[in-house]
Formats: C-alpha cells, structure tokens, sequence
C-alpha cells in the first residue's frame, strides 16, 4: 500500500490515558441511607485501593518517616545505610528553615536531590519520577494523628485522609458529611496550617494539592490558595477572604466541561493513578514569585489535545497544512496564558519539535504576555526587540521558546528567503487569535515554513456571523486560518464554574436622543456629532462621577499586595480621540472645586489606529504610534501625560520609547489600584488584565468580539467583595449585548428561559390575531395616534408570538393570517415606523416611550432579492397572454413587507416593467442593477462637482468592505476644493451633506448585484 493511500485515513484512537475523562456518565445507583462523615472517608479509602493505592496504617510521624525511608529505596533501586538517612533526611526533605515555599520549589524543580554516600561518593536520588509517571507509587493513609504539644503544636489535631507519592504527603483531603457546608473543610485546613501541618518534621508542608468535600460537592486546589490567604489574612485585623480564599477553589470535570461534583465520581476521574500523576507533574506551574498554580480541567484537555495533534500529524506526514493544527476557544478571563504557557513548554520538549513561537499580536499585548510568560518561568520566554534579534534567536539551538509579534515575523520572513529554521519542525502558537491574523501576514507565514504546526488561543473566534466582509474569502473564520476546534470553555463555562464573574450591566440613557440615532442604517458621523454635544458630555461625567464609589464599592477594604486598599477602578470607553479629549476635559472642569481627597485620579491614553471602529466589531489595534497623530490629539496628549507626571512624580512624554513606558507604568497603577479611572478609545480594552478593575463605563459602539473583549476586562476574579464585573454602557447595547454573549456564550446561551408549553403561546397568538383582524380590518385606514399606538402595540406582539411559535413544529400549517395577510398588515406596520422615524428626526425631540417598534422580528421574515427574483422569472412565465396582474400586486406587496427592499422599491418595479420575454432574469437583473447604479453615481457627482474617479473609487471601496467608510481621509479626497467662506455652505456641511448622498445610494445598492457586495 503507498504513502498517499495510508494517509487518507484517520487515526481510530489516539490516546488511552488522557487526564481529563472524555465524558463522565454516573452510576444510576441511588444510596438512600444516612451517611456519616466516617462512612463517607471509609467509602473514599475503598475506592482509592480498587483503583491500586495501597492503604497504610499509618497515624504518626516515626511510621509516616520510616515509610518514606522505604518508598524512596524502592524508587531509586538502593538502600539507604542509617547515617545516609539521616543525612539526606535532614538536609534534603526537612532543609533547616524551609517551609511550603521551599519545599514546592523542591517538588516542582528540583526533585532530583543529590546523596552523599558514606564512601564519599554522590548519588541523584528521586522525590517524584517525572519522566516515568507510573514508577511512582501511591499509598493513602488516614486519621493521622499530632498530638497535643508534638513538635510545637499548639493542640491535638487528626488528619482526615492523604495519598503519599513515595511516600511524601502530596495530596490533603478533608471530608465532612453530607449536608455540611464544603466551605467548612476549606476552613479546616487553615486550621490546620496554622496549628499542625509544620509540626514535627514538616512532611505535611509538602502537600501540593488539597481537596475538600461533603460527599455532594468536591474542589481542589493548591497550597499557595491556602498559604496566600492565611498571609493575607493575617494582615488585617479581621480575617476578610482576599485573593486566594475560597473563590480560587476549583471544580474538576470532563473535557465537556461539565463538573464532577460528588466525591465518589471525583474520586474515580481525579484520583485515577495516571491522572493524579500528570496533575502532580505537568499540570501544576509554579511562578517565578512561588505561587503553585494548579491548572484547571480544561486547561488540560486543550493541552493534551494540542500535543496529541503536534503527534498525529507528525506521524501521518500532515505538517505544513491547516490539518496540523486546530485552534482553542477558552473563554477571555479563563486563563489561556497559563494554558498556552504550559503549551509551549511540553510541545518544546517534544523530540520532534526544534521550536517552538509564540506569536502575539501587537506591542502591549507582547509585554502583557511577556511579564506573564517570565512569572511562569524564569528565561523560558526570550522575547526580542529587534528583527535581527529575532533572527539570532531563531538560529540559536538552545533557544527552544521565542516570543515575538507577528509584524516582527512577517518581515524576518521577507528578509530572509529560504532561511533553514523554515526547513525544521515548528510549532507556532497564536495568542489572541482572533485578531489580524487573517491578512497577508498569514498567508506569508503558512507559505514560508515548510513543516509546521499552527495553533490558535482565543475567547472570541470569528464565525461565520461575526466575520467580517473584506480580506480572503479563504481566511474569513478562526476555523479556516487555524483548523479544527480543538477544545471549547465558553463565558457560560466559566461564568458557571466562577472562574470569572458575572456581568451587571446599567443602560443609562442621560439624554432623549432622536430615535433615528439608533437606526443602523443612519449615517455614523451625524450620529457621533450628536452623541458628542456638550450637554450630552456633561451629563455623562456628572453621573460616572456621582456613581463612581457606589459602582466601584469605595466604602469596601481589602488586602492588596500588603496594603490596606477600598474598592476597585475603571475604565472608560470612548467612541473616539476627540470624544477622550472632551470627555477628559469634563472631569477636569467638573472636579476643580473639589478638595483633592475627592477628587478622582484620571488617566488619558491612546494612539493612532487606522480606524477607531471596526466593522466587523473587532477593536482596531492601537500601536504606540503617537508620531501618526495630529497635532492637536498629541499635543492634548501630551498636556495629559504632564498631568499625570505631576500627579505621581513620572517624567513621560509622547516620544516614542517614553510612551511605551506611560503605558507601562498607567498599567501597572491600574493593577496595583493607584489610578481610579482611565479614559480609552481602544487601548486596555483587549489583552489587559487588572483583577482589581471592576467597572467598565462605555460611550462607544461596541458589537460581537469586541463587545465581549472589552466587557471581559472587568470580570476577573479577585476577592469575595468583588462578585461581578460592572458594565454602565451610556448607548443602547442591550442588542449586541444579547447577540455577543448568545454567540461566545453556547447555543443554550439564549435558552435559559423555559418555554411555556405551546398551547399556551397559540392560544394568545389565536387571541391577539383575532383582536387584530377585528379592530384593524384591512384596507381601513388607522386613524389618530392612540389607535396607530394599539395597532404598533398589537402587532407588535403577534410578531414575538410568531417568532416563538415557529420554534414548535405543531406551528407547520397552523398559521391564522395568511402569507398574504402578514405581508399587508406588515406593510402597513413598516409605513408607521417610517412616519413616526420622520417625525422624529424633524422634531429632534423623542417620541412617547411606550412605543415600540419590533423590526428586528420583521427582518427575520423579511422577502430578500433572490424571492423577488423568483416571483419575476414567475411574473414573465405567466404573461404570454397579457399582464398577470395577481403576481405583479404579490410583487409590490412582498417588497412594501421588506423593510431593507422599500427604498429599493422603485429600482425592482422598473425592472419588472423592463424585464424581456427571453433571456436570464439573474442577468439581465445584474445589467439594469449597473446601469441605474452608474447612472444614479454619475448624477450625485456631478449635483456636487465630486471628482469623479475619488468618487468611483470611494463608492467601490464601500461595495467591497460593507460600509461606507465616513472617518479619516477618503472622504476629503471625493470633495472638490471648497472655501469655508463659499455661499454653498463650508467644507464641513458640504463633507456632511455628501456623505449623505453617497450613504443613501449605497445602501439603496448594496446586495443587489453580485458583484461581492452581498
């Protein structure tokens, strides 16, 4: 059989020993009968021993030592000679002043110890075989005793249960029964630490992991979430939970990620010997500071399914294509610097793998990962600043981990045609893969290495919904750039598990807006022109400042690093440059009068982006580009970066290297809770973690990705006072709020409210249907605003009726209006809006509150061009023998039902009027479609004196991208030149009114041809 026949099957199994079970289903069993604490750790040892861990009767130190002596003889083929044990056991397991920290440290990196024998000789003696897991062996004791006064302590304590690992105490668990609050157990053990665990020699200070349960409910975690919070604690005169308290307990679960909570399914996935194992020696990290960090369920499964990818395609010939790789949706928040740190480790040490990057999107987010990445380890990651470093780097053997930005990438690519690191087997890592990596620098990477894997990290893929409408048609979603989805931990997930917090979001309206400002199809520079009027401003800076303490809980104390703090910070999310520099002015005009103990401590950044908004609701990068600024946006800048300097004694500025260290030390007083509030247009709203930042104040159009991206910043877990992220949004959200977190949420994410059984739903639908055809008969005028009000108000209601009914499939055939019916009645619903919409925008002032208008509803029922299509090519099938008037009314009545085809009304009636008895309809349609779109372009040009090939180009530009482009300088390059003085009106009305006409025509156009505009 060839190469190429092998290859074209996939591998039957992969693995017979993940961590994580694949999918956990519990026994039916149900026990009835009361169980005892005693019965539930009797029930927990039997289970341990069916599952190869050998019980010890062991309750005292002298048994637990000369156990230890034994197992470590076994692991290392040898036997100690009294004094040597003596010796290694004093200075090599107790250590003279070592505690937890130290003793961590010794497990974690330094578990090969060195012997000195009686003969002089040295010998490595293992603690832990890593390399070999099952060498190790596991024995669980119970009811370990330390007696009152033994070894200093201060009372008489007895140990629930506890796995040694050659004889080490390695893994605490304490049980209460059922019915008991968990909580008490984590309790426990701090009492523990404080009055026991360093008694005697200390062995119990080398517990890794703790495990507490009721027998319902189980968590893990590690001893620094212990160590941490006793420290803390102790620095306060009441013993508040701080950082690592409770909160940073974990469930376990399988790869679904749903939680095994009960003791006894625990106990058989956590506790089996390979899983234990591994979590003990791959998938604990212990920090530079000594923080034991022990890594969540899914944070395993995405790596081991990472490895086992690097693997398979190895083995089956597949490196160098979109089959090698995959990328991993864990939610923002969730952790994916751990996950991908721990990643890049083990890929690095695989015997195949020569290097392994790691690919960060832009320069904050590279230091960001960075400080990250040098916390896990110590010279693990050398980043580099420089293409030519890179490059060394990259020629460097012993440089097995590299951090670098994919700008930096893509030009040592350009530069170095046919370079041998090309030629070797890398494993590339993308962080935040949702952002650039679509573009041409892609394509350049895939093309360049020959043998290569490629992953993706993200909390907010791009799907299909969410994608946006320019680039390669081959790179539009995560999926396509990166390959399958290896693994997925929604905002749901972690929301679930309180791995991050939930949100509470504030709609606050200051000021009645014209309702016509919420209209997506208006054009977006009059709708930032209007959001930007001064009282507008004030209003908003008047309430952020009068709620500012009650949102960031200023009246609550904390522990911070040591320091005594109250409450959290914010950000606030600007639209614009403009709208930071006012909305900074505000707060400066605003608390002048204020004595300075009140006054809240602001912070201004940004910097060049080539678009402030993003269609696709990605948020544009901003670099630190501040040379790309005009004059006026840096020179405010700068006045704000002085501000600052006076306010905490820096000395930064707008030029180049002293921006980014403003940036790095405003982020650093952001985490370390100095600053209250910092003003941003893009910046800090992706790739930033603070868990002291809880309030996200919002004065922007955010949407999908970057709705959540941003929102996610505030919703790290820190303590129990913080208990969600706060989210206060100053623009009508609420939609694509809803939309994103249905979206990065799960498909149940929209269904968390149970429907009413469906008799229950048609019977009001039959109810409101009838009260329609009854009071609004059609063909009758709807006279008067209190009856047009009921009508919008009706209707309103059978059209969420019909959306929910159509989920049931007893709805099929059960409809009471018909076709006909639905299209007239919303034709006549579409005509109110219209009248009311123009009522509005020439009143400027907001219609009553109680009306409201279900459009969204209709658009989901709404005819497309493809159906008019259909109903033409039936139109002229039928008028051999003179006009069928019937399919010609259906028409109209179809695109007046429409509310994205009635401006296009007059466009697709001529074209029936026009249409051949031969011919394609779907060509001849395209035909009239460029010749009324020249047609009409032609007369827009030429009514404003445009220059007509900017023009064309502009327009062109829009059809491609989606949208009219209405900020930077494409639109100055259209207009003709004007004087400010003219009689025509200045250069910024005749800029307005153009963006006007040209918004109008394109979306009058845009969809109809199939020129790539759909």
């Amino acid at each position: 059989m060839s190469e190429a026949t092998l290859r074209k099957y996939d591998p039957i199994a992969v693995s017979s020993e993940s961590t994580v079970v694949a999918e956990y289903v519990p026994d039916s069993a149900n026990e009835a009968a009361y169980q005892s604490e005693a019965d539930l750790e009797r029930e927990f040892i039997k289970l341990l021993q069916s599952q190869a861990y050998e019980y010890l009767p062991v309750t005292s130190e002298p048994q637990l030592i000369t156990n230890l002596r034994a197992q470590l003889e076994a692991l290392n083929g040898i036997t100690f000679s009294d004094s040597e044990w003596d010796r290694f056991f004093t200075e090599r397991i107790v250590g003279a002043h070592d505690g937890i920290a130290e003793k961590t440290l010794r497990l974690q990196e330094d578990h090969v110890q060195l012997l000195r024998r009686d003969d002089g000789s040295t010998k490595n003696i293992l603690l832990i075989d890593k390399a070999n897991i099952h060498n190790n062996r596991l024995q669980v004791i119970n009811q370990y005793e330390i007696g009152q006064g033994e070894g200093g302590a201060t009372r008489s304590t007895r140990y629930d249960a506890t796995v040694l690992v050659n004889g080490l105490p390695m893994v605490h668990i304490e049980l209460k029964r059922r019915g008991v609050d968990i909580r008490e157990a984590f309790n426990q053990i701090d009492r523990y630490q404080r009055v026991s665990f360093w008694a005697g020699s200390g062995l119990f200070e080398y517990v890794q992991l703790f495990v507490i349960s009721n027998g319902t409910l189980t968590k893990y975690y590690s001893n620094t979430t212990r160590r941490q919070h006793l420290a803390d604690a102790a620095g306060l005169k009441k013993a508040r939970k701080t950082s690592n308290s409770f909160e940073f307990t974990s469930w376990w679960a399988d790869a679904q990620n749903k939680p095994i909570q009960d003791l006894t399914a625990f106990a058989k996935t956590f506790f089996a010997k390979h899983s234990l194992l591994n979590i003990l020696t791959k998938y604990c990290v212990l920090t530079a500071d000594r923080m034991l960090l022990v890594m969540r369920p899914y944070q395993i499964v995405a790596t081991e399914r990472i490895l086992k990818k690097i693997d398979i395609s190895t083995n089956y010939k597949q490196l160098g294509s979109v089959a090698a790789g995959g990328y991993v949706w864990h939610t923002t928040g969730s952790g994916k610097t751990l996950t991908s740190f721990k990643t890049a480790q083990l890929a690095s040490k695989l015997p195949t793998v020569n290097k392994v990057l790691f690919v960060v999107d832009r320069k904050d987010l590279d230091y960001q990962t960075m400080r990250e990445y040098d916390r896990f380890e110590k010279g693990a990651a050398n980043s580099n600043t420089s293409t030519s470093v890179l490059k060394k780097q990259l020629e460097n053997q012993q440089a097995k981990i590299i951090i670098t930005t994919i700008q930096k990438l893509a030009t040592f690519i350009k530069a170095n045609t046919g370079h041998e690191i090309y030629s070797g087997h890398i494993v590339i890592i993308f962080d935040e893969c949702h952002r650039s990596q679509f573009g041409d620098m892609h394509t350049a990477i895939t093309k360049a290495f020959k043998r290569y894997n490629l992953f993706g990290f993200t909390g907010t893929p791009i799907f299909a919904a969410n994608a946006g409408s320019g680039g390669n048609p081959q790179l539009k979603t995560t999926e396509q750039a990166f390959g399958d989805k290896l693994h997925t931990y929604t905002i749901v997930d972690a929301i679930t598990d309180k791995n991050v917090l939930p949100f509470r979001i504030d709609y606050v309206n200051t000021i009645k807006l014209p309702e016509a400002l919420t209209d997506k199809q208006v054009s977006a520079i009059d709708t930032e022109q209007a959001l930007l009027a001064p009282e507008r401003l004030r209003q908003v800076t008047a309430y952020i400042l009068e709620h500012f303490d009650q949102k960031t809980k200023r009246a609550q104390h904390y522990s911070l690093a040591g320091k005594r703090v109250h409450g959290f910070n914010a950000l606030f999310a600007t639209a614009s440059i403009e709208a930071a520099k006012r909305y900074y002015n505000q707060f400066f005009i605003q608390q002048r009068d204020l004595p300075p103990a009140r006054q809240l401590k602001v912070g201004l950044i940004y910097s060049y982006a080539a678009n402030e908004a993003v269609e696709d609701g990605a948020l544009d990068e901003e670099g630190f580009e501040t040379t790309a600024l005009d004059a006026s946006s840096r020179d405010f800048l700068e006045d704000a970066i002085q501000d600052y300097n006076d306010m905490f004694g820096t000395s930064f500025d707008t030029s180049a290297d002293k921006f980014q260290n403003y940036y790095k030390d405003l982020s650093l007083r952001l985490k370390q809770r100095e600053i209250d509030v910092v003003i941003v247009v893009n910046m800090f709203l992706t790739g930033f973690d603070a868990t002291t930042l809880n309030t996200l104040f919002v004065d922007k159009n955010l949407r999908a990705h970057g709705l959540i991206q941003a929102y996610s910043r505030t919703n790290r877990i820190l303590n129990s006072v913080k208990t969600y992220g706060n989210i206060i949004t100053f623009r009508d959200l609420e939609e694509e709020t809803n939309d994103a977190i249905a979206l990065f949420g799960n498909k149940s994410a929209q269904g968390i409210v149970i429907l009413k059984p469906y008799g229950e739903y048609y019977d009001e639908y039959a109810d409101k249907v009838t009260e329609l055809l009854d009071n609004f008969p059609l063909g009758t005028p709807i006279n008067g605003e209190a009856a047009q009000k009921t009508f919008i108000a009706l209707f309103g209601t059978i059209l969420r009726l019909q959306n929910i009914l159509t989920s049931f499939d007893d709805f099929a055939g059960q409809e009471i209006l018909t076709a006909r019916q639905g299209q007239d009645y919303r034709s006549v619903y579409l005509d109110l809006y219209a009248e009311f919409r123009r009522d509005k925008v020439s009143d400027k002032e907001s219609i009553n509150d109680d009306v409201v208008f279900e459009i969204e509803l209709i658009k989901q029922v709404e005819i497309n061009v493809d159906y008019i299509l259909m109903l033409v090519q039936k139109y002229r099938d039928q008028r051999g023998d003179g006009d069928d008037k019937e399919i010609r009314a259906e028409i109209t009545r179809a695109i007046d039902a429409s509310p994205s085809l009635r401006n296009k009304k007059d466009l697709i009636e001529a074209f029936v009027d026009s249409v051949s008895m031969t011919g394609e309809v779907d060509e001849e349609w395209r035909a009239f479609i460029a010749g009324r779109k020249d047609a009409e372009l032609d007369a827009i040009i030429e009514s404003e004196s445009l220059r007509p090939d900017e023009t064309r180009v502009f327009v062109e530009t829009a059809f491609r991208d989606g949208s009219i482009q209405t900020t930077g300088t494409a639109i100055t390059k259209v207009l003709p030149p004007v004087s400010r003085f003219s009689a025509k009106g200045g250069h910024g009305e005749k800029k307005q009114r153009v963006l006007e006409k040209l918004g109008a025509f394109f979306e009058r156009f845009f969809g109809l041809s199939s020129q790539g505009d759909k």
